[in-house]
């Protein structure tokens, strides 16, 4: 990989890596989510279905550094369900790599709308949606835990 260059590679279900990028991306998760922001225990169930998709970055040694996974539940609207950056490889550009790519990805399923949710205190998080279209449609309350809401985001394509 050349310097500076994040370069992102979806995971395909028929890897002979599959597995090991599945837990290491488990681990990545359990260090950054808090259990009632993750969805650790139906993950590898959710990757297993034609609708869902997964993209990662590494680092020039090989080390799994991020992660994005999204869901088209239906023909018109997809969803990321989990975006993630190792806290030393923050600021890098990786997430933004890795939604980019997500976005591409979807658009090319022709939805209209992705959403997501995230924690409004996660400022950096937010910062990056937004900076890429995303817009706040409301706060859910209680979201991810009696005393931890989210804000529910998205990001319309044109129909044209």
């Amino acid at each position: 990989m050349e310097s500076g260059a994040v370069v992102v590679v979806e995971l395909q279900r028929n890897s002979n890596k599959f597995a090991e990028i599945i837990e290491e991306i488990v681990k990545m998760k359990k260090k950054i989510f808090p259990e009632h922001e993750s969805v650790a225990r139906s993950f590898d169930e959710e990757l297993r279905k034609n609708n869902s998709g997964l993209l990662y970055t590494m680092d020039a040694h090989g080390e799994l550094v991020g992660y994005v996974m999204y869901i088209w539940p239906s023909s018109l609207s997809a969803f990321i369900a989990e975006l993630a950056v190792k806290e030393n490889h923050r600021r890098q550009g990786h997430g933004e790599a890795l939604l980019k790519a997500a976005i591409q990805k979807c658009r090319t399923r022709n939805v209209h709308r992705i959403s997501l949710h995230v924690d409004p205190l996660r400022i950096p998080a937010m910062g990056l949606y937004q900076k890429l279209g995303f817009q706040v449609d409301s706060l859910i309350k209680s979201y991810y835990s009696p005393d931890k809401d989210a804000n529910r985001m998205y990001l319309d394509f044109d129909s044209n």
